[in-house]
């Protein structure tokens, strides 16, 4: 049995139900007339057994009982709801008091200790005192909760700053090639974000925290400023593939003309996710006309995996577009994204767009995409992400 079951909210319920435990039939029947009289609703119980099954059954705002009685008497009651409650009300009464009950009713805070015979109006005025009091132990204590949870939140919020703040100390970027194939030479490399701050070294994690944190431009000013840095220690035409997101377009930075990626302009091609809501973003194509008067090139990376579909090119007029890898994974092994590739390379290929393949790990997915028109190609089997600016592996069996 739970006493915590027997439990409801208190006194602000219109009739509050007291249990009243007596051995004394007589007694028991004048103690529910005051009750009643006074607008509460008894329960009666011959005896602490009975009482112990009431309360596993029923919901009580008050305990009322005798002190003496057969097999459970009115401590052992007072216990039993204390193993459960150290706050529900529990008034003792009794005709023979003692030193010994009076004590272990002080021992488990008993609400309170009366002697028979029992003054109405006192009794009612205790009643009314322990409802009182016990509802505003449970204000207390849901107060307590809600600082507790607030205090709890705070110090995961400063940890989980602190542990960000490691992450930008922390971050650096790495580099996957890009080859065109037909040329076995190196179109491009794409600039990918980790960190050596444990558990936050993936991007998933990073923008995660960032998101959290409300600190998304923190991170990809950090990321854009890191990312082209390499460039100035090679000389090469091929491009660099830089990822933003779309809310990246409302960042005053990225238009500024003094930055690092900026400097590197007509080397960089900014990646921007299918993923993302670009109908969010106000102003986008006068944006992307911004960033192509700078020298930048425009991708649209996720292509089969976002929400925009063909609004993407309407409002962004990419140079380049990269199949999502969950389309090219298996893609020699599935007709239906053998179809839907084949579709996008020949639609990309009537507007002037450039293909990349993304996320190849098979000599059979390289040559399913070469057989459907598509010649640059990125994955595993041509290097994985790491230093600038690793020469790709050539495999041709």
């Amino acid at each position: 049995m739970d006493v915590k079951q027997a439990q409801v909210v208190g006194p602000d319920r219109a009739r509050p139900r007291v249990l009243v435990i007596d051995d004394d039939q007589l007694m028991r029947k004048l103690l529910s007339r005051v009750l009643i009289a006074k607008g509460y609703e008894p329960t009666l119980a011959h005896n602490g057994a009975q009482a112990k099954e009431l309360l596993g059954r029923g919901n009580f705002d008050l305990i009322l009982t005798d002190v003496h009685m057969p097999q459970l008497d009115g401590i052992g009651v007072l216990r039993m709801v204390r193993e459960t409650d150290a706050d529900f009300p529990v008034i003792l009464f009794t005709a023979s008091p003692s030193a010994e009950t009076a004590i272990g009713a002080l021992q488990l805070h008993a609400t309170a200790y009366l002697t028979k015979p029992i003054d109405p109006s006192r009794l009612t005025d205790e009643i009314e005192k322990a409802l009182k009091m016990h509802a505003l132990a449970r204000v207390r204590k849901e107060a307590h909760d809600v600082v507790t949870v607030a205090a709890r939140e705070d110090a995961a919020r400063v940890e989980v700053t602190q542990r960000f703040d490691r992450a930008l100390n922390g971050l650096f970027m790495v580099y996957q090639p890009i080859v065109s194939w037909s040329e076995r030479g190196v179109f491009g490399y794409e600039a990918l974000v980790r960190s050596s701050e444990p558990g936050m070294s993936d991007p998933g994690s990073l923008f995660e925290a960032a998101e959290h944190l409300c600190r998304w431009d923190d991170l990809c000013r950090k990321i854009r400023g890191s990312c082209a840095q390499p460039l100035a220690t090679v000389d090469s035409d091929w491009l660099l593939l830089v990822n933003i997101h779309a809310r990246e377009l409302l960042d005053d930075e990225l238009y500024e003309r003094t930055t690092s990626l900026a400097a590197a302009a007509p080397q960089i091609v900014l990646e921007i996710t299918e993923r993302a809501h670009l109908e969010t973003v106000p102003d986008v194509e006068s944006r992307i006309s911004r960033l192509r008067a700078m020298g930048f090139r425009i991708a649209i990376d996720d292509i089969g995996a976002g929400y925009s579909g063909l609004n993407s090119f309407t409002m962004l007029h990419p140079d380049l577009i990269k199949l999502d890898m969950a389309l090219v994974r298996g893609i020699d092994r599935d007709p239906v994204k053998r179809r839907l590739a084949g579709l996008l390379i020949q639609l990309c290929k009537d507007l002037g767009i450039g293909v990349v393949g993304e996320g190849v790990e098979t000599i059979s997915e390289r040559d399913t995409l070469l057989q459907l028109g598509c010649d640059l190609l990125q994955g595993f089997l041509f290097g994985r992400p790491g230093a600038p600016f690793q020469q790709p592996t050539w495999r041709d069996e």
